[in-house]
């Protein structure tokens, strides 16, 4: 697989958004596929805001489930365009079917079903129900499904657009699923605010295979409401350090301590503003000068938390091509620059390092930070490129050979929530790579050589 960061055009661009805040969502209800529930005042305001988010980029098409808070956030949304484009309403795009429990409080299902509503909550793709009519089914199982027949009509009309997808938040967790090729069981390790926004680059290769990356996912900053609310358990920001002269010259950096340049400081000055409602007790950098300057500016201005510097979180040495442009590379390595692209998991840099070992000392290192919290803490994480890949990759559910699926701008913020120990629980990728702090609702951050 080839990384879409290192290609100029992209050729689909698919916008998730999931609908503002209904009625039953402000009373902790569970909805289902049930059409009892519309858009609060609220839920207005988030669609209001996030079509003015997505106004100066063109749409070429939108789909919407055909339920009335879906369908009124897409009109919304719509509207800000400017012209008379509708989505077209589609069944696929219909949420879990819980009926059983639907119209039901949260807390109501916590004590009617107890062993059902845990089930949901740690293994939902193993959740079976009874229909009124007869029989019993796995919703999730149905749901993934649902998600998969959506998709392959979608990618069968769109190879070229900038497409709307406006629905809700279970039937969004399957299509990001089906979209990364991961299973059911990864559902609850996602998470999808009302009116979030994700983002998806989708191409074609010479083979015809699909190749995806995650541009966003979960973005809310331009509903001016800061991060999405902290669970029970501790929070990493994962953020990767700002721009250097060698990112925007696409030079391969690796462990060569290049410092940040005027446009870099500006991108850790924007993160710090972006994440200045958020409570940090540690920090922890990689032990290079980039993202400690980058942690610096982040932390300004407040006094008191420790800055950690970690060899676990160094950037991959790139041996003898740090330092070196993509051209220079291709002449001396073609092939092995040929893999990188495609087999990056196959590659041993020459007189470097290769993905494998990156993985193990990234996750070791992540594993030690969070073990180390307090349940009420958060911890600001400033790394490198291919550091915060394999973290979020391995979160996600996916493998070093799937790093170019997860897109890392420059100073672009990740958002990661742990269980509480010791009970069971799963880590949740709450945001992946929002940047915009620095400007827009697309990552425009230089793409670097990695």
């Amino acid at each position: 697989m080839a990384p879409l960061s290192a290609r100029r055009l992209v050729p689909l661009r698919l916008l998730l958004v999931r609908h503002g805040l209904s009625s039953f969502n402000l009373e902790h209800r569970v909805q289902g596929r049930d059409d009892l529930s519309c858009l609060t005042e609220q839920g207005q305001r988030q669609a209001h805001a996030t079509g003015a988010a997505l106004q100066d980029l063109p749409i070429q098409a939108a789909y919407s489930s055909p339920l009335r808070r879906a369908h009124q956030t897409a009109a919304i949304l719509l509207a800000a365009q400017g012209g008379s484009m509708t989505a077209q309403l589609d069944d696929d795009l219909l949420e879990v079917d819980l009926e059983p429990w639907s119209g039901l409080l949260s807390s109501e299902v916590r004590e009617r079903f107890p062993d059902q509503h845990h089930q949901w909550r740690h293994a939902p793709e193993q959740l079976e129900l009874s229909r009124a009519g007869g029989g019993r089914y796995r919703p999730i199982v149905e749901l993934m499904a649902q998600a998969s027949t959506f998709l392959d009509r979608l990618l069968a009309r769109h190879s070229t657009d900038t497409v709307l997808v406006v629905a809700h938040n279970a039937i969004l967790r399957c299509l990001v699923l089906n979209l990364l090729g991961l299973p059911a069981s990864r559902f609850q390790h996602l998470r999808l605010d009302n009116a979030s926004l994700s983002v998806f680059n989708i191409r074609w290769s010479g083979a015809g295979e699909q190749e995806v990356q995650i541009e966003s996912l979960n973005g809310t900053a331009h509903l001016g409401e800061g991060l999405p609310a902290k669970g029970a358990g501790p929070r990493l920001l994962l953020v990767r350090h700002g721009e250097t002269e060698w990112n925007r010259q696409g030079r391969f950096q690796g462990q060569i301590d290049i410092p940040l340049n005027a446009q870099g400081r500006a991108q850790a000055e924007a993160a710090g503003r972006c994440l200045a409602g958020e409570p940090i007790q540690r920090a922890y950098t990689s032990a290079m000068a980039r993202p400690r300057q980058t942690a610096e500016l982040i932390l300004a201005g407040r006094a008191g938390i420790p800055l950690t510097s970690l060899r676990g979180l160094v950037e991959i040495g790139h041996g003898l091509w740090e330092g070196e442009l993509e051209e220079a590379i291709h002449q001396g390595w073609p092939d092995l620059l040929a893999a990188w692209k495609r087999f990056p998991e196959t590659v041993q840099m020459p007189g470097g390092e290769n993905l494998q070992e990156v993985w193990e000392r990234s996750l070791a290192t992540i594993e030690t930070i969070s073990n180390s919290l307090e349940t009420s803490e958060t911890a600001l994480v400033v790394a490198h490129d291919a550091v915060n890949k394999t973290i979020l990759c391995a979160l996600l559910g996916l493998s070093p050979a799937d790093i170019w699926m997860v897109k890392q701008g420059n100073g672009g913020v990740s958002v990661i929530d742990f269980p509480v120990a010791p009970l069971p629980g799963h880590a949740v990728v709450t945001c992946l790579n929002l940047t915009a702090h620095l400007g827009g609702v697309l990552d425009r951050t230089a793409a670097g050589a990695l």
